[in-house]
């Protein structure tokens, strides 16, 4: 099947806003909290959404979308099941890089760091905030393993929807809970016309970090 067009041919001449190293906040998490919320305001579709790109112990990669659930001075967190394709290829290599891409805004976020499990409080209170089904959901899925059909998923749904059936006090896994990437290096892009994008990269320096202008 050919398509439509010819996709060479598809840019965008990014021009709606800069960015510059007199602009920017002191730390890089404050810097992507001002980008964030802007990205929430815009009303931008799913403002949280993250690539998360992961290395095994041979040195392949691999990447996904995941949801960022909270952001504080230590890093960036999600939450999955440890025993996914994901949570395999962090306990093989737990150092990580994560994206963010708001197209609304012409901005590109990239975060490079080590990865750590977050506290089990912690789990269990992002767990116990999750909405019923999908609590469920994450004992029903047997996540990245291989399954028959779709039945299989949705019978295994219903058994622990029995399971579970009059009490909405549904225990965490323990196979599920949550990752922080906690930063060394965090990149802010924003489109320029021409592609002379605007690259504002913080590196970690002990406890500072350095503020340096990158060539698009």
């Amino acid at each position: 099947m050919a398509l439509s067009q010819n996709i060479a041919d598809i840019r965008i001449n990014y021009s709606k806003q800069a960015l510059t190293e007199d602009s920017v906040a002191a730390t890089p998490i404050e810097q992507f909290k001002s980008w964030l919320d802007e990205a929430i305001k815009s009303e931008a579709q799913e403002p949280t959404a993250l690539i998360l790109s992961t290395v095994n112990a041979a040195g392949k990669p691999s990447a996904r979308v995941v949801l960022l659930k909270d952001i504080d001075e230590e890093g960036y967190t999600f939450f999955t099941n440890y025993s996914s394709r994901k949570g395999q290829k962090l306990e093989d290599n737990p150092y990580a890089a994560i994206t963010f891409f708001w197209p609304a805004l012409e901005r590109q976020v990239r975060v490079e760091g080590k990865v750590v499990k977050v506290s089990q409080e912690a789990s269990d209170a992002y767990f116990r905030s999750r909405p019923r089904g999908s609590r469920i959901g994450a004992w029903a899925s047997p996540q990245s393993q291989v399954i028959e059909a779709r039945e299989v998923l949705e019978q295994r749904d219903k058994a622990f929807e029995e399971k579970f059936a009059g009490s909405d006090e549904i225990p965490r896994p323990e196979y599920w809970g949550g990752y922080q990437l906690q930063p060394e290096l965090v990149e802010f892009w924003q489109g320029r016309p021409n592609r002379l994008h605007d690259r504002i990269v913080y590196e970690r320096d002990g406890a500072n970090w350095q503020i340096k202008r990158l060539a698009p």
